[in-house]
C-alpha cells in the first residue's frame, strides 16, 4: 500500500468520513467521482452556491439543458433549481451504497437553501421542504445557514423528518444552539410518536476563514506573533468538546434510547488559504471519532500525498485550546466579533455567488450560447 492510500485509510480508520467539498456534471459524467469513492475513501459530498456557480460557469455541459427549459417558458429560478437539484440526485444515488452500508451514516449528498434566505426563517423551511421533495433521495441533506433565523428552520425541518447540514458555524456557542435546534425537532417527533432513527444532520463548523482573520488582526498588532494559526483549530477543538458534552448528556440519552443519531460535527473550510501553514493542518488536527472532514480535491490530496495521520488529535488538546483562546483575548482579539463578522460575510459571498450563477444563466438562456 502506498503512503497516499495509507494516509487516507488512517484517517477513515481514526473515525473520520472524508467528504469531497465540490460537485459538478463534469465530475459526474467523467466518473471523477465515482473514482474517488472507489480509490479514495470519499463518502460523501458537499456543495455550496459557489461550487455550482463555479460547476454551471465553467461547463458547456448543462448548455442543452438551459436551452431546452428556456425555450418552455421556464423561469431562471426553475433552471437552476433542475440544474443543482439533477446534479445531486444524480450523485445520491452514486452514494446509495455507501449509505446502505454505513446505516444511513455517511453516503449523504448535501444542497443549500437559496442563501438570500438566510434570514428568512419561513422561506427557510419552505425551501428546504421543497429541494427535499424534489430531489427525493434519502441520503440528500439540506443545508441550512446557522444564523438565528435559520435556528427554528433547523428545528422545524428535523421535526418534519428531514434530515439537515447546518451550515456557517463559527463559534462554539451558536454550534449549542444548533444543537439544541436539532435536538428540540427529535424532541417533538417523539412527543408524538414519530420514528427519529432515519434522520441526520451534521453541524459544519467553518475552520480556515477564522485563522485568516485572526492571523489579519494579530499582524497589524503584533507581526510575527507567536499566536498566529491557532485560533480555527481551538475553537474547532473546543466545538468537539461541546459534542462530547451533548452525547454524555440524559437529555441525549432519552433520544438515543429511540435509535436517534448524533448530529456530528463536520470540519468545512478546511483548504489552507496561508501557504505558510501546513496545506493538510486542519485535516490532521482535527482527528477524532465522529467527525466529518469535507475537503477541495486539492486538500484531499494534500492529505494523500503527506498528510500524517497520528490518530486522536483532538480531545488531548482542550485546555490547550482554551488557554490559547483566553491569550487571544489578552492580545486583544475580539474573537466573539469576529465570528459574528465571518458568518454575516459567508451570507453575503453564497449570496454573490449566487446572483452571479442566476445572471450567467439569464444570459445563456437568452443567447442559447454555452456560458
Amino acid at each position: 500500500m502506498d503512503h497516499s492510500q495509507e494516509s487516507l485509510t488512517a484517517l477513515s480508520n481514526a473515525g473520520v468520513s472524508i467528504w469531497l467539498d465540490d460537485l459538478s456534471r463534469d465530475r459526474l459524467e467523467s466518473g471523477s467521482l465515482a473514482e474517488l469513492i472507489s480509490t479514495s475513501h470519499v463518502v460523501g459530498v458537499t456543495t455550496n452556491p459557489s461550487i455550482f456557480s463555479a460547476a454551471i460557469a465553467g461547463s458547456d455541459k448543462y448548455q442543452a439543458d438551459i436551452t431546452a427549459m428556456a425555450e418552455r417558458g421556464a423561469s431562471i429560478q426553475e433552471i437552476v433549481t433542475q440544474l443543482t437539484t439533477d446534479d445531486v440526485r444524480q450523485a445520491c444515488d452514486l452514494f446509495m451504497e455507501t449509505f446502505a452500508r454505513t446505516q444511513g451514516q455517511d453516503g449523504r449528498v448535501s444542497i443549500e437553501v437559496d442563501p438570500e434566505l438566510a434570514y428568512d426563517t419561513s422561506a427557510t423551511i419552505a425551501r428546504g421542504k421543497t429541494l427535499w421533495n424534489i430531489v427525493a433521495r434519502p441520503n440528500l441533506l439540506i443545508k441550512v445557514p446557522a444564523t438565528l433565523e435559520g435556528l427554528p428552520a433547523i428545528e422545524e425541518l428535523t421535526a418534519e423528518g428531514i434530515s439537515v447540514n447546518v451550515t456557517l458555524i463559527f463559534s462554539v456557542d451558536r454550534y449549542r444552539k444548533v444543537i439544541d435546534a436539532y435536538l428540540r425537532g427529535l424532541e417533538r417527533r417523539v412527543t408524538h410518536n414519530l420514528p427519529i432513527s432515519e434522520i441526520n444532520s451534521v453541524a459544519s463548523f467553518f475552520i480556515s476563514r477564522i485563522d485568516t482573520e485572526v492571523d489579519r488582526q494579530l499582524d497589524l498588532a503584533q507581526p510575527n506573533s507567536p499566536l498566529r494559526g491557532k485560533a480555527a483549530i481551538a475553537n474547532a477543538r473546543l466545538a468537539y468538546e461541546a459534542f462530547l458534552e451533548v452525547i454524555a448528556s440524559p437529555r441525549w440519552a432519552k433520544l438515543a434510547a429511540r435509535d436517534a443519531n448524533a448530529q456530528r460535527p463536520l470540519w468545512a473550510s478546511t483548504g489552507v488559504k496561508d501557504k505558510t501553514y501546513d496545506s493538510t493542518r486542519y485535516v490532521v488536527d482535527l482527528v477524532a471519532p465522529h467527525c466529518v472532514n469535507t475537503m477541495p480535491e486539492a486538500t484531499l490530496n494534500e492529505v494523500r500525498l503527506h498528510g500524517e495521520i497520528t490518530g486522536d488529535s483532538i480531545t488531548t488538546h482542550f485546555a490547550e485550546a482554551k488557554s490559547h483562546l483566553i491569550s487571544l483575548a489578552a492580545a486583544g482579539i475580539d474573537l466573539v466579533k469576529i465570528v459574528r463578522d465571518l458568518e454575516d460575510d459567508g451570507v453575503a459571498k453564497f449570496a454573490k455567488a449566487w446572483q452571479e450563477l442566476l445572471g450567467n444563466l439569464e444570459e445563456a438562456s437568452k443567447k442559447g450560447k454555452a456560458i
